[in-house]
This record gives structure tokens, C-alpha cells and sequence, in this order.
């Protein structure tokens, strides 16, 4: 397959893909510890990434169109140059971040310097290469597009090594002497092709694959926007309604580019009308569980979300790729493609946090998967047939009840898939009517959404209880509102941490439903640090918890990262520090490493303690904290507290595991002679976490609990 010029540009290809989604996990790591762990740094960064790739897809197709062919490789070699003026990159160091206002165009101006140039050179080189393939003599050169699949091939490489391979074994500075080595290769290859491309002449001349109109243009766009919009709503749901596994988004992502290898092959391995027949199944069996509002098995459930997702971006790229044209407007082609992917990737990063309540992207991108990879006919009576499912789902949702109405309701849309329009319109008939019915048992009191998550506070007649996705931030019982529950009971760990004796100021990372102020004193301080405001209006609102409004301390909430707010507190000022960040699937890895101790051991006045909550149902950070303590010079006591009886659970106490530091053995007081807590030593087998080098991998436990 790969003849005489295709080998080089496919290894080209290859490299320059790799390198495209390595420097934005690359980077992205280097400023997490200037703005911490939150998904509005990722989010913006990825919009960053995804308008430089744009700007990279325009700039080819400029390049080929009004420049000559001997004159691209010159124009782009003065490019690539420029890009080194940017390696080996490193975060710019001419201030911080701002404290008292949006750190958003910080972060893009950081973006720009940092990487931008070398992002840009190499974002061109897809389009651009395939462009240059095309005027060669290669037998193959007609249809350049299969040089996709091996662009895409390069990307999933990227992905999937460096989890895997780069992040645990190199450290960041090592990272990016890498890349810039392999940005030079790149430039050598690059190079390399447009100087074979300009030396040979194709030929024959390829007939247009038909007009390229603005409805086929506005087509393009679609069926890229749909396919990016539901990778990440998927993402999504299954982190906050089906598992909090971390690492988990990089299985869709993967899909969602072995989805674009397929379809641009010179032969695909699943034929296109087979994905066709496939794809009414599986939206029927998503609808179904969406509806229902299924949550397990877990692990057949997200398997089920994930197949539904690789077969409609299947679908949808594979419109793509049966309506690509000719290659004299190959760089055009992609630079729409672009357009609808950095539209779908703003929609659910940017505009769905902020005007939905949950992931209503989800079932909207399930629908206008159904709409575009379903042929449709006559318009006639397709509303009329799509009312039939609607009906069913009305009728029998109160007598038969959620389960057994929109089960039979979702079939009955199957039923209709031969038209796309009549099945789309059922889906979204279906789907309304179970947004409307509700779930049933507990009342939700509050649902709230915010670029952190979505937030939900029900009541089971009982308990209020705070929900972040799945995972459960805390719980208050209203009959007997004073006394602090879950992971902060009385008899658990941190209660007996309290009970050795806290009488100073205490400072507090993570908010939850806010228990901790439930042991407060009368004069004493609690600093609580809270990343999200949502969480801290929630917490805040006697209507929903009373912990902080019921103190006997001096609460105080401060907003923003843990890290960068802590640096701005007054030296030895706390007695105790509890550190409750890393419950749920993304975990704030600067929170944990060798520079965020120093930082707190600051802020520690003598003899003061250091408290780590570490229950996480898929990370074992025993090791972590016991080496930072190590390493530091602390003494290190470790508690688990998981045997709860259903009694005790019923009542409010939740299972846990907590770690506590401190300089010497005499500042626990007595708290060592209280429970079951061990001196823990050093963990060989695992690294020490620093700003540079850290790797949640060897810690993950993958199974789906």
C-alpha cells in the first residue's frame, strides 16, 4: 500500500500527530500548579488548542492555493524555524497568575508564548502534507486521504504513551527536551516531503468530486461538530453518572480517533452501511438507559455508552469520508472539518456549563447523531408516527412505571429508524418525557451546574445529602443537624483527630456540605478553601445545610485553588490543615507533591498537624503521602476506617481512610493511643510526587466499583 514517496510522508504524518497531542498534555501539566486542577484550565486550553489548530488548517490551505508549489516548502521551512524560538518550552516566568480576577486570559497569553508558534507549525502539517502527496507521481496520490488515517493513527499514539509511558518514566524538563527533538525531526521530514513533492509532477489530472457548495460545506461542518460534541458529553456522563474513574476520558477519545483511521483507510475494516444498520440499535439502548435513569452494572452500561459513541462518530465521519473531494481541495475540506470539531468542543466546553443544569448536550448530540446518520425520505407524516413512542411513555409511565414505560417507549422508536427524521423526533419525544417525569425517590432539592461539575443536594426525609456526580461531598441529618456525618463522624478518624485536642486555627481544603465546621470551638478560627462557588453557595444556605451557619467557630470561606490561596495566608498560622481534595475521579495532583508540603509545613505553626483525607474508590495514595512525609522529614500515622456496619451507615458514617503528619511523634498528643493508627514508612516501590515528575497510573485499581 505504502509505494514509493508514501512511506515518508506516512511516518511524517505519524510523527507530527504524535507531537500535536503531546504538547498540549505536556504543557498543560507544566501550568496545573499555577492554576490548579480545575476543569476551566483545561477547558481553556483545549478551546486554545483547538482555535490554533483552525488557524493551522487555514494557513495550509493558503499556503497551497496562492502560493506556488516550488515556493511552499520555503515558506513553510521559515515556519518551522520560528517555532524554535519556543523550545524547549517552558512556562514563561514574567508573573503569576492574577489573584482577584479571571486567570483566563493569563492562561491564553501563557498558551501563546509558551507554545503557541511550535503548535501552530505543526498543526499545518496534516492538511499540508497530504496536499504535497497529491502532486507526486505515487500511484496512491489520487486519493491522499488514507495519509488521515495515519495521521490520526499518530494522535492515538500520543494519547494512549503518554500515560503510559512518558508521564511516569520522564519528567516534565525532560518531557520537553524530548519534544523539541522530535519537533526537529519533524522539521527534517516535513521538509523532506515538500522538497519531493516540488521535484515530481503528478500524471493525471483527478476530476472534481463534485461542486463544493455552502450546503455541502455547512454538511461538513455538521457531521464533525456532532461526533467532537458527544466524545466529550459521553465523557461527561460516565464520569459523573455512571463511574468516577480516573483517566477515564481517554477511552472516548481514543474511539473517537480510531473512528477517523477507519473510515479514511484505503480500506476500511467496517464497512459503512454496516454502521449504518448498527447505529438505530445502539441509540435505542442509550436512549433507554438514559430515560431510566439506569446506573448499573457499571461496567455493561459503560460499555454500552462508549459502543453508542464509536458507532455514531463512526457514522458520522464516514459521511465525511464519502463525501470528501477531490484533492485540489483537500485543505478546504479539513479546514471545515476543524470548524465543526472547534464548534462542538466550545459548545460542551464553554456554552452547555452555562446554560444546563446537567448533561442535557448528551441526549441533544444522540438525536443529531440519529438525524445525520440516518437517511431520511419524504417529510409527509413523520411527526405523526414520532407522537406514537411519546403516548406510550405517557400512558404507561404512572401505572407500569419509568423503568418498564420508557424501556417499551425506546423500542417502539426502533420501529421508526428507517426514516431518519420520524426516529430522531422519537428519541427526543422519549427522552423530554422522562426529563419532565423526574427519577422518583429521593427529592431533589437543588441541581446546579458549574465549570467543576454538577451539583445536586437531595433530601430522603432525612438526610440532605451533596452529590458531585455520583460522589457523595456530604451529609447532614436535620434531626440532629450539630453532629457531623460521613466521612467526618464523630467516631471516625477525624473526630478522633478533634478529640486529641484542635483549639487553634484550622484550615481546611475542600468544602463539601462543610462538617468540619460542626467541630469548631467558641473563638476559634476555620478557613475553609473552595475552589467552586456553587459548592460554597450551597454550603452557605441553611435551607439546604446548616454545618457553617451553626458553628461555634469563625468560619471564613475563601475561593479559589487551595494551593495558590494557601501561599497568600499568613505563615504558622494553622494548627491543623485537612486536606479533603481527592475523593472523586480527577484528582489535584499539585495538591500532593513534594512542593505543596513546603508550602504547607509554612502555613503549620509548631507542633501543628497535617490531615489527609485519602478514600478514593480506584487510587491508593497511601504510598503518595507516606513518601512526601518521608521525604520532608515528618512523622506519618495512617487509619482505615472501613468497617462500618449497615447500622453505623444507615446512621451517617460513611467508611474512610485518613493519613496525619506532623514534625514530631509528640505533636499527635494522644491520638495514637485512640483507634487503630499505624507508623507508616516510606514506599520504595512507588516515586515521590513533585511539580515535575508525578504518575497516578501505578496507583489505579481499573475495576468499575
Amino acid at each position: 500500500m505504502l509505494r514509493r514517496g508514501a512511506p515518508l510522508f506516512t511516518l511524517t504524518l505519524f510523527l507530527g500527530a504524535a507531537l500535536l497531542f503531546l504538547i498540549q498534555l505536556v504543557f498543560a501539566r507544566m501550568v496545573l500548579p499555577l492554576l490548579g486542577g480545575a476543569p476551566a484550565v483545561w477547558n481553556t486550553a483545549m478551546v486554545f488548542y483547538q482555535a490554533v489548530l483552525l488557524a493551522g488548517y487555514g494557513y495550509a490551505h493558503w499556503l497551497t492555493t496562492k502560493a506556488g508549489r516550488k515556493w511552499q516548502p520555503g515558506i513553510h521551512a521559515l515556519v518551522l524555524l520560528a517555532g524554535f524560538a519556543c523550545l524547549p518550552f517552558a512556562v514563561p516566568g514574567n508573573g503569576g497568575p492574577p489573584g482577584d480576577s479571571s486567570p483566563i486570559p493569563w492562561l491564553i497569553g501563557v498558551l501563546t508564548m509558551g507554545v503557541g508558534l511550535p503548535f501552530f507549525a505543526v498543526s499545518a502539517t496534516s492538511s499540508l502534507l497530504q496536499h504535497w502527496f497529491s502532486k507526486t507521481a505515487d500511484p496512491d496520490a489520487r486519493d491522499p486521504y488514507f495519509l488521515y488515517a495515519a495521521s490520526n493513527a499518530g494522535s492515538l499514539a500520543g494519547l494512549l504513551g503518554y500515560p503510559l509511558l512518558v508521564e511516569p518514566n520522564v519528567t516534565l524538563r525532560g518531557q520537553a527536551w524530548g519534544w523539541m527533538i522530535g519537533y526537529a525531526v519533524l522539521a527534517v521530514g516535513v521538509l523532506a516531503c515538500g522538497w519531493r513533492s516540488a521535484q515530481t509532477t503528478s500524471s493525471e489530472v483527478e476530476a472534481p468530486r463534485g461542486r463544493i457548495t455552502g450546503k455541502r460545506r455547512l454538511r461538513w461542518v455538521l457531521c464533525a461538530l456532532v461526533p467532537s460534541s458527544l466524545m466529550l458529553s459521553v465523557t461527561t456522563y460516565l464520569s459523573s453518572e455512571i463511574a468516577a474513574v480516573p483517566l477515564l476520558w481517554v477511552l472516548p477519545l481514543a474511539l473517537y480517533l480510531a473512528t477517523f483511521m477507519i473510515v479514511f483507510a484505503q480500506r476500511p475494516l467496517i464497512p459503512h452501511e454496516a454502521s449504518k444498520r448498527l447505529l438505530p440499535l445502539l441509540l435505542v439502548g442509550v436512549v433507554m438507559v438514559i430515560a431510566t435513569v439506569v446506573t448499573t452494572p457499571m461496567s455493561l452500561l459503560a460499555a454500552l455508552h462508549l459502543a453508542g459513541f464509536f458507532v455514531a462518530a463512526l457514522v458520522c465521519h464516514g459521511e465525511l469520508a464519502k463525501d470528501r473531494p477531490g484533492a485540489e481541495s483537500l485543505t478546504e475540506f479539513y479546514f471545515w472539518m476543524s470548524f465543526g470539531g472547534v464548534l462542538g468542543g466550545a459548545f460542551n466546553a464553554l456554552v452547555a456549563p452555562a446554560i444546563f443544569d446537567r448533561v442535557i448536550e448528551y441526549p441533544l448530540m444522540v438525536v443529531a447523531a440519529a438525524l445525520i446518520g440516518i437517511s431520511s425520505g419524504k417529510a409527509g407524516r413523520h411527526l405523526a408516527w414520532a407522537v406514537v413512542p411519546v403516548v406510550l411513555a405517557l400512558v404507561l409511565v404512572k401505572p407500569l412505571g419509568p423503568m418498564f414505560a420508557f424501556g417499551v417507549a425506546s423500542l417502539t422508536c426502533f420501529l421508526l429508524s428507517r426514516n431518519g427524521i420520524r426516529f430522531a423526533l422519537g428519541l427526543a419525544g422519549v427522552l423530554l418525557v422522562a426529563g419532565f417525569t423526574g427519577e422518583g425517590g429521593s427529592r431533589v432539592l437543588l441541581t446546579e451546574r458549574s465549570f467543576f461539575g454538577i451539583h445536586r443536594v437531595e433530601d430522603d426525609g432525612r438526610f440532605h445529602s451533596l452529590f458531585h456526580g455520583k460522589t457523595i461531598h456530604g451529609v447532614q441529618d436535620m434531626s440532629r443537624p450539630k453532629v457531623p456525618l460521613s466521612y467526618y463522624h464523630p467516631e471516625g478518624s477525624l473526630g478522633r483527630i478533634f478529640g486529641a485536642g484542635v483549639t487553634g486555627p484550622v484550615g481546611a481544603v475542600g468544602l463539601g456540605a462543610g462538617a468540619l465546621a460542626a467541630y469548631g470551638r467558641p473563638g476559634q478560627a476555620i478557613d475553609f478553601y473552595e475552589i467552586d462557588p456553587v459548592v460554597a453557595r450551597i454550603a452557605s444556605d441553611p435551607r439546604y445545610f446548616s454545618y457553617l451557619s451553626g458553628s461555634r467557630a469563625k468560619v471564613s470561606i475563601i475561593l479559589g485553588d487551595a494551593r495558590l490561596m494557601l501561599a497568600k495566608a499568613p505563615d504558622a498560622r494553622y494548627e491543623l490543615l485537612v486536606l479533603d481534595a481527592y475523593g472523586s475521579d480527577s484528582v489535584p495532583v499539585h495538591l500532593l507533591t513534594r512542593e505543596a508540603l513546603q508550602l504547607y509545613l509554612r502555613k503549620l505553626a509548631p507542633g501543628g498537624r497535617i490531615a489527609f483525607h485519602v478514600s478514593n474508590l480506584h487510587l491508593n495514595l497511601r504510598p503518595v503521602v507516606a513518601n512526601l512525609a518521608h521525604d520532608a522529614g515528618l512523622v506519618c500515622l495512617a487509619e482505615d476506617d472501613e468497617d462500618v456496619t449497615d447500622e453505623e451507615m444507615k446512621a451517617g458514617k460513611f467508611p474512610s481512610r485518613w493519613m496525619i503528619v506532623a514534625r514530631r511523634l509528640e505533636d499527635f498528643g494522644s491520638l495514637p493511643d485512640h483507634g487503630n493508627w499505624e507508623v507508616l514508612g516510606s514506599d520504595p516501590k512507588s516515586p515521590l510526587w513533585t511539580d515535575d515528575h508525578s504518575s497516578i497510573l501505578p496507583l489505579l485499581d481499573f475495576r468499575l466499583r
